[in-house]
């Protein structure tokens, strides 16, 4: 069974509580998800005129947020089963199931390229190359990715036993920043920051958020300490 068919089936393993596999539907984790469409948006410059590719939009969850900035979304993402759902949450949109590993679009088409948590799940050259291919000059490339410097992160993904246990997909992993400014680079992307961020965990109770997130945005100044943050801002551009 080839990689991106272990996706399709782990997509179908987990369709009826994706959000929770995920970590997005809790109210910590709904606050986790704004500040990635607000990073997603900002540093992509989306707004109205421009086009985005959205790799791996599983549920849509990332897509309804990312059309409030007024960009053209073109969601994509391998699972036939995920898209569904996606299809009844953001009615209208332009949902495509196809590979990110050979994207369907000519050369030049998007101004931006995004995706929340989904390069941890593919082949990473493959996926810089192709998104390399479709961007236009200066077109950005965002992404918010599972930080391996993570203590709980380095252990769920490399430990088979707790990778089961939280259900994650065989295949998935963490980045660590070093690495990854060097394939990104390798593909001819220019990297504006790779920076740790996020120390707020989804199952953190309701009434703690606030004072958590604020104390975890003061970590992530910290030098040191800011390098176990539990997730990598992406943002590099396309010479």
């Amino acid at each position: 069974m080839s990689r991106i068919e272990r996706e399709i089936k782990h997509g179908k393993k987990i369709l009826e509580d994706a959000e929770f596999f995920w970590g997005w539907g809790t109210p910590a984790g709904k606050e986790r998800m704004r500040r990635r469409a607000e990073l997603l948006i900002e540093h992509g410059n989306l707004k109205e005129g421009a086009i985005v590719l959205e790799l791996g939009c599983g549920t849509g969850l990332y897509t309804q947020e990312i059309e409030k900035s007024g960009a053209a979304v073109v969601p994509i993402d391998i699972s036939v089963d995920l898209l569904r759902k996606a299809r009844q949450r953001v009615l209208g949109a332009y949902y495509i199931n196809t590979d990110a590993h050979c994207l369907p679009f000519a050369d030049s088409s998007f101004n931006a390229v995004v995706g929340v948590s989904i390069l941890h799940h593919l082949d990473m050259k493959n996926v810089l190359r192709e998104s390399v291919r479709v961007l236009r000059s200066g077109g950005r490339f965002i992404f918010t990715e599972p930080n391996m410097m993570n203590p709980q992160i380095l252990v769920q993904k490399n430990v088979p036993f707790i990778k089961r246990l939280l259900g994650d997909s065989p295949d998935e992993t963490a980045f660590w920043k070093w690495s990854l400014r060097r394939e990104i680079t390798a593909v001819g992307f220019k990297v504006i920051r790779i920076v740790p961020f996020d120390f707020l965990h989804p199952w953190i109770p309701k009434p703690l958020i606030t004072a958590i997130d604020k104390a975890g945005r003061l970590a992530e100044k910290v030098p040191l300490l800011r390098e176990l943050a539990g997730s990598l801002l992406i943002v590099a551009e396309k010479a």
